[in-house]
């Protein structure tokens, strides 16, 4: 009874720190909650909510994945965890049906009319918005749910390159009472080409916030296309394809295998252009399912670009790595080393943001020292056949690299 009491107290004071635009003392309470109680979907919504006001997208991710495995037949926690995913998602419309089907659930709930008042003000329903942001002041006492909703900057007809009369998109300040402008597009002349450009780069930048597999797949299947190149150069130029889907070991070295013999020799491209090639069907499948699993993860909670900065450079580090303590006769192929470095870098989040990720946050640290140690055991096993040194030098350069080029806003 004491625990439980313990439990509702932090979880209201999470709520009233949040209703007062305090996200960091919210995610403390709940936090502490968590370690109480782990499996109360409630409790990981808060957390969810309380780092959306943080800016820690990547924790209000997998807590909000975390409340709908709790409550997977549906309920009012499980409506909201989804409208926070649509809305990190930018699909707002979706995000809103799902906060009114939380509210029909929940009438008393605060947060949830703040929320609709943000998505209302974005869809540019001024009216409506006031309503919901009065509900929300009035059950919470007052609250005001400042800074609890991500910022979304304003886009000028001035930015556009046209008269600067009233703004054309909607922006949504952290602050709920901040005007909403209803969103609509303004032409822009065909023959401008600066402004055509900034169209084109706007329209970029929202195609990538709404794949957030996209750099992921890309390099799965480069490495895949790669691979069907050599298999192709292996069977017309080279003696065939051997067993598993074995590519010629000629054609690999010619494609660009690192043999530091020749790297040593001055051909010091060959430590890139031998991460994208690889020795057969077996080599290919399993390099790309485990990019295809942890991939994802690292790229939402790091960012498209530094995600790819981690990979690039953590396979070169890798087998630069693999260069100066294996033996002139040393020869490589594969991602392995590159995906060892977002391995780290998923760990190095977790360690982070252990504390913020509250109850399941020592569990995914945990589940991930677990795969790391098995896949460390299976390669010092094989030292003959897998370059356990390229992939150590990989997974340090990850999780080096992830501690600096970690956003801020993830840092807890």
């Amino acid at each position: 009874m004491e625990a439980q009491t313990d439990v509702q107290t932090y979880i209201e004071r999470g709520k009233q720190a949040l209703a007062q635009g305090q996200g960091r003392e919210a995610a403390i309470a709940y936090a502490h909650a968590a370690q109480i109680e782990p499996n109360n979907p409630d409790i990981h919504l808060g957390l969810a909510e309380a780092n959306l006001a943080l800016g820690s997208y990547g924790v209000v991710y997998m807590a909000c994945q975390k409340v709908k495995e709790l409550q997977s037949g549906g309920g009012a926690a499980s409506h909201m965890a989804q409208a926070l995913l649509y809305l990190l998602d930018r699909r707002y419309d979706r995000s809103l049906q799902e906060v009114d089907s939380a509210i029909e659930q929940d009438p008393s709930n605060g947060y949830a009319h703040a929320l609709r008042a943000y998505l209302l003000r974005l869809n540019g329903q001024d009216y409506d918005a006031q309503l919901a942001r009065a509900r929300a002041a009035r059950l919470s006492y007052g609250g005001t749910f400042e800074n609890c909703f991500p910022p979304v900057e304003p886009v000028t007809r001035r930015a556009l390159g046209v008269t600067p009369t009233e703004p054309v998109a909607g922006t949504l300040n952290s602050a709920p009472d901040a005007t909403m402008p209803r969103i609509e597009r303004e032409p822009v002349p065909a023959w401008s080409r600066p402004n055509a450009m900034h169209r084109q780069t706007v329209r970029t930048r929202f195609w990538l916030s709404q794949n957030p597999r996209f750099v992921t797949m890309l390099l799965v299947g480069i490495n895949v296309a790669v691979y069907l190149i050599t298999a192709i150069l292996s069977v017309t130029v080279g003696s065939g394809l051997g067993q598993l889907g074995s590519i010629d070991p000629n054609v690999l070295i010619n494609a660009g295998a690192q043999v530091n013999i020749l790297v040593s020799q001055g051909e010091f491209w060959r430590i890139f252009t031998a991460m994208f090639l690889h020795l057969n069907l077996l080599h290919i499948g399993v390099n790309m399912l485990s990019l295809f699993f942890i991939g994802p993860a690292v790229e939402v909670l790091f960012g498209k670009w530094r995600y790819l900065l981690i990979y690039l450079l953590s396979g070169i580090i890798g087998g630069i790595v693999s260069f100066f303590l294996m033996g002139p006769d040393f020869v490589a192929v594969g991602a392995s080393g590159a995906i060892f470095g977002v391995f780290g870098a998923l760990g190095v989040f977790f360690i982070v943001n252990r504390r913020a990720m509250g109850g399941y946050g020592s569990a995914a640290l945990s589940n991930w020292i677990f795969w790391l140690g098995l896949n460390l055991v299976i390669g010092f096993s094989n030292a003959s056949s897998i370059g356990i040194v390229d992939h150590l030098g990989g997974l340090v350069a990850g999780m080096i690299l992830a501690a600096i080029l970690m956003p801020r806003a993830r840092r807890l």
